[in-house]
């Protein structure tokens, strides 16, 4: 499994094209509606949504980009989501790229992690478990938790621990299907909801 998503890593960076930059000025303008659920900064208070800041802008005009292509599709193509899709489209490309270099220009903060959790949680993002299948996530996001902006591999460090849950728990059970070639609700098939837990626990405080 660790090799497959290594392989496909490299074939992802060496497939990757120019995206339109972004106007970190114009987005902050722009990111006046989106405050209201993710913050101002990016740093959203509820838990549920998730936060924006310090995000690569690769991945985050992504995931507009598939939030409005779910919209248009209901769901058939892209990511649908009743929260975000509708707020994305709207959004012309020159938005959505203004949008992610704002967010991606901006902090994110990080939490204490609990200490029931570092262990587990620590064993589990640097080396995977091995008995059921579980790939290290170090392969794709960095052994700091920065991700891999240009394949698109998001950050994860300091992210909400319920919205972490929640996405595992979604490509797990293959409720989000927009992960290239499957590889999240590979990664995640075999983990169980104490493993999810750990992890996401793990997270807040990684960088």
């Amino acid at each position: 499994m660790m090799k497959k998503l290594l392989v496909l890593a490299a074939v992802l960076l060496a497939g990757n094209g120019a995206v339109l930059a972004g106007d970190a000025a114009a987005g902050k303008s722009k990111a006046a509606t989106c405050a209201a659920c993710h913050g101002p900064d990016g740093n959203s208070v509820n838990a549920m949504w998730p936060k924006l800041a310090g995000q690569h802008e690769s991945y985050l005009l992504k995931q507009l980009k598939e939030f409005k292509k779910g919209m248009e599709t209901q769901g058939k193509v892209g990511r649908f989501e009743p929260s975000m899709s509708p707020m994305a489209a709207p959004l012309s490309e020159a938005d959505m790229a203004d949008l992610a270099a704002y967010y991606a220009s901006q902090s994110i903060q990080y939490a204490g992690v609990k200490p029931q959790y570092v262990e587990l949680g620590g064993k589990l993002y640097r080396g995977g478990d091995v008995k059921t299948g579980v790939p290290a996530c170090t392969a794709c996001h960095g052994p700091d938790g920065k991700g891999m902006p240009s394949a698109k591999f998001p950050a994860l460090g300091g992210q909400h621990v319920d919205y972490t849950i929640a996405q595992l728990k979604a490509f797990r059970d293959g409720k989000r299907q927009n992960d290239p070639n499957g590889m999240m609700r590979g990664a995640a098939k075999n983990l169980t909801d104490a493993q999810i837990e750990a992890l996401a626990h793990y997270l807040v405080g990684l960088h």
